[in-house]
């Protein structure tokens, strides 16, 4: 567990100095690289499509139950 630790935090130091020094892109300077950045905003995006279209549905399905009754 501790060997795990140690290279996580290699890992992180690695990819700051890397961002400091200008070899990993970070445009808006929030020291979160921007090659992780944009895949993250994409996937929040497809999850809020995904949210409205089963709440549409989910509504749709509850007006239909309740009309037939």
């Amino acid at each position: 567990m501790l060997t795990f630790i140690i290279i996580a935090v290699a890992i992180v130091v690695a990819v700051f100095v890397a961002m400091k020094t200008g070899k990993v892109a970070d445009a808006n300077n929030n020291n979160i690289p921007d090659a992780i950045e944009k895949p993250i905003e994409e996937v929040k995006e497809v999850v809020k499509e995904a949210i409205a279209k089963v709440s549409k549905a989910s509504a749709a399905s509850k007006a239909k139950k309740t009309t037939k009754k």
